[in-house]
């Protein structure tokens, strides 16, 4: 095949023909932006979601967001800015060796945790709780509000005006189905295969890091990993492969084979979902009820094993829900206060607020999702903007009486 020149948009539609498989999203094939806007001349659709994202305040706002591990215990874990750049960089790598869109993969990658708040999973159940009675809070459905309306880059539009493929990645991860606001992204089936593969991505790197992480800081020994089978097969092959091992370097090579095993794992198995659906076509991938891109029915049991472990041994451990509880503490009382007495939100939030509808305003409540929310969901975007340090710092500022502002 003929090297394909890429200098121009016509060319970078031509390289995609070239190199993707027939059951790949096109850029042609988009549904499109919200906004209509004029092609870019040697930028793809895709492309330009990708860079969007990267500049967008959210997604540098997840540098200073929870993973599991909050930032006081040391420097060397991972945020939520950090397993973002893990699981593109493994989405990436699939989606080429499978031949569907990398650009797209990567755009939705970087994109997946940009609705999570403060303070990791203890954060959104605590926001969810507060909304009990406005439709909850879900960090997806949040990341769709973030990019739709709350990012203000443009003077033309609200958000960052994405593409309708890349929103739509938000809903179909989401749990939440029965949201009116979205009903719009279930009316052309099920997930994209480049959706699919960083929803199996993101599970990928969450397990295998936050052992890594757990380890360490000491929550974990490389001992107590011995009894899982998932992570002593790996660690089998490291032992036979290397004699001569610090720790922290059998840590590091054990993470790797065990990235190594599920990736090659997720390759396969997907593969040959493929070609035993008999997928030929983007149809034929809509169309499927069942996930394409996933694990074998041999690893599956091993990384629920391995999931369980971390849930006994890490996420509960005793420093972790602590951490959390502080987390979950901050968050509802600044609810509380903020929604008592809204003249306290900064200006720019406010006004969000002023400026809802009377009827919005007399009755406090809205289509939850849209466009003129509820007090209680101005509120909510507020805090789960936040990062975890400017949301003690604003917590000091609210309830401390030495602070001034």
């Amino acid at each position: 095949m003929a090297a394909v020149r890429y200098s121009g948009h016509m060319d970078s539609l031509e390289y995609e023909s070239s190199f993707l498989a027939s059951y790949a999203m096109r850029s042609h094939d988009s549904r499109g932006r919200q906004y209509v806007e004029p092609a870019h001349p040697y930028r793809a659709i895709y492309q330009r979601d990708r860079e969007r994202i990267v500049h967008c305040s959210a997604f540098r706002r997840m540098v200073g967001k929870t993973q599991v591990l909050v930032g006081r215990i040391n420097d060397h874990h991972r945020t939520r800015l950090t397993h973002t750049l893990e699981v593109a960089q493994i989405s990436r790598t699939i989606a080429r060796k499978l031949g569907i869109n990398e650009d797209l993969t990567e755009a939705i990658a970087l994109s997946h945790d940009i609705g999570h708040p403060p303070f990791g999973h203890a954060g959104e159940r605590a926001l969810h709780e507060c909304l009990r009675h406005h439709a909850g809070f879900d960090h997806n459905l949040y990341g769709l509000r973030r990019v739709d309306w709350l990012e203000d880059r443009y003077p033309d539009h609200p958000g960052l005006n994405l593409s309708w493929e890349v929103r739509e990645a938000f809903v179909q991860h989401s749990k939440r189905k029965d949201v009116a606001e979205v009903q719009e992204f279930f009316a052309h089936g099920g997930p994209l295969l480049e959706a699919q593969l960083v929803d199996a991505a993101d599970s990928l790197a969450y397990d295998t890091h936050d052992a890594d992480d757990a380890l360490g800081t000491g929550i974990l020994q490389l001992g107590d990993l011995e009894e899982i089978p998932f992570w002593a097969e790996s660690a089998a092959i490291v032992r036979q492969r290397f004699t001569n091992m610090t720790p922290d370097q059998q840590r590091v090579a054990i993470v790797r084979e065990l990235i190594a095993k599920q990736v090659n794992d997720l390759v396969r198995e997907t593969e040959q979902q493929l070609q035993v659906r008999q997928i030929r076509t983007l149809a034929d991938v809509r169309q499927c009820t069942e996930p394409l891109v996933r694990f074998s029915s041999e690893l599956v049991p091993k990384k629920k094993e391995f999931q369980r472990f971390l849930l006994q041994h890490v996420y509960q451990d005793y420093r972790v829900l602590r951490q959390a509880n502080k987390g979950r503490e901050m968050l509802v009382a600044m609810y509380d206060k903020l929604v008592q007495k809204p003249e306290l939100l900064p200006p720019k939030h406010f006004s969000r607020w002023e400026k809802a509808p009377a009827h919005i305003q007399r009755n406090r409540t809205s289509p939850s999702w849209g466009m003129e929310p509820s007090l209680e969901r101005v509120v909510v975007d507020y805090l789960a903007g936040m990062t975890d340090q400017f949301a003690r710092t604003e917590y000091t500022r609210l309830f401390e009486t030495n602070e001034d502002w």
